[in-house]
């Protein structure tokens, strides 16, 4: 019998690992390259007025600007830093600077960027910048959008290195996300759908992105999309939520609900309440400038999507005490604007009976509404919105008004407690 080799056993060991993670990287490796073909060299030629009008629509409905656009900044020029559970992403100079800019990318390298998630030195992008969306853009459309990009005056700003955690700003890190959660793949046409569907799938699916703030994601912030989600998505170290699109009950699009929906993307306001916080961004710089044809789609997509009504968790038992000062407080501070009965004066202020925002399951956007206020967006059909006043109120009255309002009006959400009121300021 031979002694036992204990060195022989650890190469061994060590041999099968080395082998392993060299499955693996190959394994990561194709993942990543799998439907990229090699660059094309660019056609040269100007763009056209027509296809710069249109790049132009493009970039509000993929609000491009939100992002690429440092407050008191030059528009488009970058530099706006935006906060992730992972460090600071960013956002890159999209003017035709040939520096700092995009005056050197081609429209293959512009392409591969919203359809792949590759920068034109050929690095993965963070997935901040939604190109897991994006690769949904049509090829044309993104010829287009870059065609405006282009026409743009070109600004000296150099892009700004993200401020994100290791291991999250590695290459070798991005590519292991990037097998795991994400396919590219062109936006594909529905036949046994209609043109306006398929137009509302292009938009909300691609450029609108909805599902990057109206989805769940998972630890590693992958999108869990909208088709299938009946939960919302939590904003980044935010306080507001993005409620479901998909749940009648919170922002979804039932029967009887397209013409609301329509006229809050349109205007801000609806009968059923106002965009604020992250939202009112969004209608201000994006979805007022849309056709109301183009959101019209958008709701028949989303119609479709719609899920069943949830079982209702309640009846809920209040404390009389506590519903007692509730009331007192709205007839102090909210009754004079939102009327006795919740109902609101139409076009000036939202109503809060029938509201869900009041009454959905996460109490945040109640919260932050009456905490910090705010105005609804700007928009020309509503160029000058009514605000709303910051009520700095102690947590046991804003527990108080928060309970009352989500039971009173056939409401019947569930009442909330001192620490629930700390934990959604």
């Amino acid at each position: 019998m031979s002694p036992p080799n204990p060195a022989g056993r650890v190469l061994k060991r060590l041999a099968a690992a080395a082998v392993l993670l060299g499955v693996l990287a190959a394994t990561v490796l194709w993942l990543n390259l799998r439907g990229e073909a090699p660059l094309q060299p660019d056609t040269p030629g100007l763009a056209s007025a027509d296809q710069i009008q249109r790049g132009a629509y493009l970039a509000r409905a993929g609000n491009c600007a939100a992002c690429h656009t440092a407050r008191g900044g030059a528009a488009y020029a970058g530099g706006r830093g935006i906060t992730t559970p992972f460090g600071t992403v960013y956002a890159g100079n999209l003017t035709p600077d040939p520096t700092t800019g995009l005056g050197r990318w081609t429209r293959a390298e512009f392409w591969r960027a919203l359809h792949h998630g590759r920068s034109r030195d050929g690095r993965l992008l963070v997935p901040a910048f939604p190109y897991p969306h994006f690769t949904q853009i049509r090829r044309a459309d993104a010829d287009d959008l870059l065609a405006y990009l282009r026409s743009l005056a070109p600004v000296v700003q150099a892009n700004t290195p993200h401020a994100l955690r290791w291991p999250y700003r590695s290459q070798a890190a991005l590519a292991v996300w990037r097998a795991l959660y994400f396919r590219p793949g062109e936006f594909q046409p529905d036949a046994r759908r209609s043109a306006d569907w398929n137009r509302g799938a292009y938009l909300v699916g691609g450029l609108g992105h909805c599902a990057a703030c109206h989805a769940p994601r998972n630890a590693l912030g992958a999108s869990a999309g909208l088709a299938g989600s009946t939960g919302g998505g939590a904003l980044p170290l935010q306080r507001w939520v993005a409620p479901s699109l998909t749940d009648p009950a919170q922002a979804g699009v039932g029967d009887a609900l397209v013409d609301d929906w329509v006229q809050l993307l349109q205007t801000g306001q609806s009968r059923r309440g106002v965009a604020l916080g992250p939202m009112a961004e969004v209608v201000a710089g994006s979805t007022q400038y849309l056709t109301p044809a183009d959101l019209r789609a958008m709701a028949s997509y989303l119609r479709t999507l719609a899920t069943p009504p949830a079982p209702p968790a309640g009846p809920f038992e209040r404390p009389a005490d506590r519903m007692a000062r509730g009331a007192q407080l709205y007839t102090r501070h909210c009754a004079d604007c939102h009327g006795a009965q919740g109902q609101g004066a139409p076009g000036i202020y939202p109503p809060l009976r029938g509201n869900p925002t009041v009454t959905l399951a996460d109490p945040a956007n109640l919260v932050q509404a009456i905490t910090t206020g705010g105005f609804a967006p700007a928009t020309a059909a509503n160029p000058r919105p009514y605000g709303m006043p910051a009520f700095d109120l102690p947590h046991a009255d804003l527990a108080a008004l928060a309970t009352w309002l989500r039971g009173s009006w056939g409401h019947d959400a569930a009442p909330l407690s001192e620490v629930d009121v700390l934990l959604a300021r």
